[in-house]
């Protein structure tokens, strides 16, 4: 909690950002939709990379240009779905474009059958008013081009982590490297078109191609950022949006990725203390200190003799990463932790340990291919080894060195580096849903984007730890019925400038044998 609270504290001292530039406010404004030209047919029953999830969806593409500068040059193609609305048409309410997050990487066609269900908790007839729109963004899934470089980086078995010696740390540099060159090889001139930026202008290519005067929006992690920008450059398309989970626009970039260290570090020790908690079911320990101490012996053991020479103290990380942004895993990975430690047993961690096919070869690409170029990042290895080396020296272990593994191509990307996109403006409706101990992000981001944008509410999740806390597995009842009560009629909040409402989070899980 205090090195949490010190963070925070530092960060604040930037929260009113950069001012914004009209030009770039005022962006696409004049563009009129036409009626909608999308040709859609039913998805397939088996798509390759999400099965049968597809199923009773549209789906659909829009074409947009690879390089805005030349609008009409090469074009790539964007995938999209769609679950229509049930209501009468009189009773109609528009789109709502939908991102899961997670960086630009993970695919989201799959994501309007649950909205359109209700299932996620959204009031049935908010469910049934609008038409909802999943798509993957360019360099995503179904998407062109579908970005996919050297499958190797993240194949097992990993490097461990935390490099031991410097020849560790430097071999490590040196794959980092390899793939960023992997990348480049591949796709040359490409990765120039792969900022947040040109995900916004696709946006608004879509919403012409929609029909649409203006959008519904829900964006969850970088689709938050994404709704952001999208939110400056057209202010006057924005309908309601709902921006969950939120990252700092002021540290887009380098400075993102290694608050994430410590932000998470809270939410592990969240974790271990409540496998002790329930000591009686998994049996490692009645004080977190001692599950922890477990948790780490047992990655050691994996670097001199890994599960059946594949799952190594790399893959072992990646699995239990989870807890620190879903609380929902944790049952998951306790159990997966008291069964190797306390039986000797790995079979679920196997099941938990698969080796990464397209959809986790594709993420990490596009990954980096939006984050390293979005924002700064250093090109001295020397500055990411000193501050990796700094925040694990001061206590933050989880994900401290595989957060900064996972970005390392970053300080070799053969794309330049773009300034940030500027973010805020006076007059986009916006609700903000935050966390309190966001483990992606922290409170800082959602502070800030509530400063940027004036006419923006922000609704905080008191005690709630899951990166996407409304209409999720989180199930928060009074999250929920504000976000249904918003895309309803656009009841809001009344604004108190700064945090205008709260919500208290549901319980932690309960083991099915506690």
């Amino acid at each position: 909690m205090k090195k949490l609270a010190s963070v925070t504290a530092v960060i604040a001292i930037g929260l009113s950002g950069p001012a914004v530039s009209p030009a770039m406010a005022a962006e696409g404004t004049a563009t009129s939709a036409s009626a909608g030209t999308i040709a859609w047919s039913p998805c397939p029953e088996n798509d390759p990379n999400l099965g049968p999830m597809l199923k009773g969806l549209e789906c659909g593409e829009v074409e947009v240009p690879l390089d805005y500068t030349d609008p009409d040059g090469e074009k790539i193609a964007l995938a999209l779905t769609r679950a229509k609305h049930t209501v009468a048409d009189a009773q109609y309410k528009g789109v709502v474009l939908l991102h899961r997050g997670q960086w630009p990487g993970p695919i989201s066609r799959d994501m309007p059958t649950r909205y359109a269900k209700g299932t996620t908790g959204l009031a049935p007839d908010v469910s049934a008013a609008y038409d909802w729109i999943g798509f993957d963004p360019r360099g995503v899934g179904a998407s062109e081009p579908s970005l996919v470089c050297d499958p190797a980086y993240i194949n097992p078995t990993l490097p461990a982590p935390v490099p031991k010696t410097a020849a560790a740390e430097q071999s490590s540099v040196a794959r980092a490297q390899a793939y960023a060159d992997s990348c480049g090889d591949k796709y040359g001139d490409v990765l120039d078109h792969f900022t947040t930026a040109d995900s916004a202008r696709d946006l608004d290519r879509m919403r012409v191609a929609l029909g649409q005067e203006k959008i519904n929006y829900y964006g969850i992690d970088w689709g938050g950022y994404l709704g952001s920008v999208y939110a400056t450059m057209y202010p006057t398309r924005v309908k309601r949006m709902v921006l969950d989970s939120v990252p700092s626009p002021s540290g887009v970039g380098y400075q993102n990725q290694m608050a994430k260290s410590l932000t998470s570090e809270h939410n592990a020790e969240l974790f271990f203390a409540w496998v002790a908690k329930y000591d009686s079911v998994y049996h490692l320990g009645t004080t977190a200190g001692a599950v922890e101490a477990k948790y780490y012996q047992a990655l050691e053991s994996l670097r001199t003799a890994p599960v059946d020479g594949t799952i190594g103290p790399g893959e072992w990380t990646n699995v239990f990463e989870q807890v620190v942004y879903r609380s929902w895993t944790w049952t998951s990975r306790a159990k997966i932790l008291s069964d190797f430690v306390v039986n000797g047993d790995a079979t679920a961690l196997r099941a938990d340990s698969p080796t990464p096919g397209f959809p986790q070869q594709n993420r990490i690409a596009t990954t980096n291919a939006v984050n390293c170029t979005d924002g700064p990042w250093p090109k001295s290895w020397n500055v990411w080894s000193a501050t990796l080396a700094g925040q694990y020296a001061a206590g933050n272990h989880l994900v401290t060195w595989s957060n900064g593994w996972y970005s390392a191509p970053c300080a070799f990307w053969p794309a330049q580096a773009k300034a940030a996109a500027p973010v805020g403006n006076s007059s986009a409706d916006i609700l903000l849903v935050q966390p309190q101990y966001d483990g992606a992000h922290g409170m800082f981001g959602a502070l800030d984007m509530r400063v940027r944008f004036p006419n923006s509410r922000l609704i905080v999740e008191l005690g709630g730890h899951n990166v996407g806390s409304a209409l999720s597995a989180n199930n928060n009842a009074c999250l929920n019925t504000h976000v249904s009560d918003y895309l309803r009629d656009g009841t809001r909040p009344t604004s108190w400038w700064g945090i205008d409402a709260t919500c208290q989070a549901p319980a932690d899980p309960v083991p099915p044998t506690a």
